[in-house]
Order: C-alpha cells, then sequence, then structure tokens
C-alpha cells in the first residue's frame, strides 16, 4: 500500500480513536534514533535474508485470536512449513512457541508477552517493530536488546522506518507480507470477532474473555484492511477462518 493510499485510512483512524500524530510522529523519531544507534535491517535484506533464503512467495501470517491453536494444528497436518515464510502477529508468537514453531518474521508493537519475542529473535525470527503514540517507554526500554530489526511507523515514514499499511499487529503483518512479495497468503488466527485471548491480552488471567470496545473498533479495523487487500491485490489470500 502506497503511503498516500494508506493516509486516507490513517487520517480516519487518528479522528475514530482520537489519537495525535504528532505522539505517533514522536514515537518514530524515537524508534528510528534507537536503530539508528543498535543497528537495522532494510527490507531488501529482510527479504534477501528471509523470503529469497525460503525461495518462497507463500506466506502464513498467524494471528492471535481464538482459532489460532486449531489453525496451528491444521497447519502442521496439511502444509509442510518449509515452503511458506511464517509471519506472527505479536501475540501470536507465544502461540507458536508453544508448539516448537519459530517464526521467521515477528511483526509487534512490543505489548506481546516480551521473553517469547526476544526468545523467537534470539532463535532467528527477523523482528518488524512498529511504533505508534503510545509504547514510546516499549521501544526505549526493550528494543536495544533485538538484533536485525526492521522498524516501521504508521505516521509518514522517515529515517530508517517503513510503512507499508496496516494498524493492527495483525493487518500489518500482511502488508508486510505483500511488500515481502507475497503471492499466496495464508491467515490462521485471525478471526476478527469480538473474543481476544490470552496470546493478544498476555497480563490478563482469563484465557477467552469479551474485548472491550477499543479492541472490537481495532479488529473491525483489521478486517476492513484484510478486504482492501483482497479487493486491490493479486495476491491468493485464504483466510482459514471462513
Amino acid at each position: 500500500m502506497k503511503f498516500s493510499d494508506w493516509e486516507t485510512w490513517y487520517e480516519k483512524i487518528l479522528d475514530d480513536f482520537g489519537f495525535i500524530r504528532e505522539d505517533d510522529e514522536d514515537s518514530a523519531k524515537l524508534l528510528d534514533k534507537v536503530l539508528d544507534e543498535e543497528g537495522y535491517i532494510t527490507i531488501e535484506e529482510l527479504k534477501e535474508n528471509c523470503v529469497d533464503f525460503k525461495n518462497t512467495d507463500k506466506f502464513i501470517v498467524f494471528g492471535a485470536g481464538p482459532s489460532i491453536k486449531k489453525h496451528i494444528h491444521d497447519i502442521r497436518e496439511n502444509y509442510n512449513l518449509d515452503d511458506y515464510v511464517l509471519v506472527s502477529a505479536d501475540g501470536a508468537t507465544t502461540a507458536l512457541l508453544e508448539d516448537h514453531i519459530v517464526p521467521d518474521i515477528v511483526a509487534t508493537d512490543l505489548d506481546g508477552n516480551m521473553d517469547d519475542l526476544l526468545a523467537a529473535n534470539y532463535r532467528h525470527a527477523y523482528p518488524v517493530i512498529h511504533a505508534h503514540g503510545n509504547n514510546k517507554e516499549l521501544i526505549e526500554k526493550y528494543v536495544p536488546f533485538f538484533d536485525n530489526v526492521l522498524g516501521t511507523t504508521q505516521s509518514k515514514p522517515e529515517g530508517h522506518l517503513y510503512n507499508f499499511g496496516g494498524f493492527t499487529d495483525g493487518d500489518r503483518a500482511m502488508f508486510l507480507s505483500l511488500a515481502l512479495g507475497a503471492k499466496t497468503l495464508i491467515l490462521a488466527g485471525m478471526d476478527f470477532g469480538t473474543i481476544v485471548t490470552q496470546y493478544s491480552r498476555p497480563k490478563n488471567p482469563g484465557r477467552l474473555m469479551p474485548a472491550d470496545e477499543i479492541k472490537t473498533k481495532k479488529l473491525e479495523y483489521a478486517e476492513n484492511l484484510t478486504n482492501w487487500i483482497r479487493e486491490n491485490t493479486d495476491v491468493e489470500l485464504i483466510n482459514l477462518c471462513d
């Protein structure tokens, strides 16, 4: 997605959620500064080291919805994981590691289980870390501990950061996959419903819980952005929830 297309979505998101663009921009500047000091990778390097290495244009994006464990089981039974680039959306990383699967790429705004995000990176998953207005403290605290980071922002990309489109970790993982050349995109654990899991909310003790108003609205945007991909790209998109 071009930034000119994304900006229409972004301005609506700012208005709907009451977010402040300057907060997003300040967070992006901080992430860019940390990456400048600690090191980073480019989208070309990510493609070469991950996608080209696997020699495939088929991707599986894992979300943290209620169906995630069932879909992990189904995928292990019916797919050869070596034939796909595996992209986890933040908390879905925990669900994958529990089943001894290490994603190739993790798209995160750092509010998942930090031990698992770092463990995946230690096991050579590439972290794609996102800056937005309310994760500045997490960026400052945790980004220096990650290796081979690609940085993203939801505001105008500057410096070392990219904006491929997308709002939530899940749909940003989809747009990232498109930027990396995906021709087939399988979605697992992407329910777009009103129930959230402990993978989506790791600090909550319950395994399944109703989504609050903000989370419900975010999932609506995620579904709408997924539909945009269906309607505006040539990718073969298969949602295992359908």
